[in-house]
């Protein structure tokens, strides 16, 4: 028998699978049930860990922002000034292998938009904070050059749409791609 998760165990497990589940539905298609069931915890439970949907969601926009945050880091540890955009780019490749991620990089922005449709700047600024720390990362592992850093972040977004059009990744609309930086 496996020793019970604590509460703070159990919250990282329940935004995992929550990021899965709006990955899949959006925030406003995924039920706290769905989540609930998915993450075998009863919806009462669920309210225990997090006080609304809303605090599902920015754990698992979070969960999904700090993973490829740290991903970056963890490819460039070690390397080579010269060759840490081909590891970052290496990196980011397969991070879009993970379609939860990939599309849950989009769910953040579209119900960050809606958010602040709705007048919840709160929510944006939440969300702003780990894209921040994000772009922080690469910029400071690309050598501080906002150029190249905003040049391979927004590569890297072009390709998410492509993706999730269903581009192949030998098709011509990749032809031209920054991922190396000569």
């Amino acid at each position: 028998m496996s020793p019970r998760m604590s509460a703070e165990e159990r919250r990282r497990s329940v935004a995992a699978v929550a990021m899965s589940e709006f990955a899949r539905g959006g925030y406003e298609g995924t039920s706290t049930e769905s989540i609930a069931r998915r993450a075998e915890v009863s919806q009462p439970y669920l309210f225990r860990l997090f006080p609304n949907k809303r605090a599902i969601f920015l754990a698992a926009a979070r969960l999904c922002l700090v993973r490829t945050r740290d991903t970056f880091a963890a490819a460039a540890e070690g390397v080579p000034p010269d060759r840490v955009y081909g590891a970052l780019a290496g990196a980011y490749l397969e991070l879009i292998a993970d379609s939860d991620l990939l599309m849950m990089q989009m769910q953040v922005q579209v119900a960050t938009f809606q958010a602040q449709q709705r007048g919840d700047e709160e929510f944006g600024r939440i969300i702003r904070r780990d894209w921040d720390e994000l772009y922080d990362t690469v910029h400071l592992l690309l050598g501080g050059d906002p150029e190249v850093t905003t040049g391979f972040l927004a590569s890297g977004m072009m390709i998410n749409t492509w993706v999730a059009l269903g581009y192949p990744s030998e098709d011509r609309v990749w032809t031209g791609l920054r991922l190396s930086p000569d």
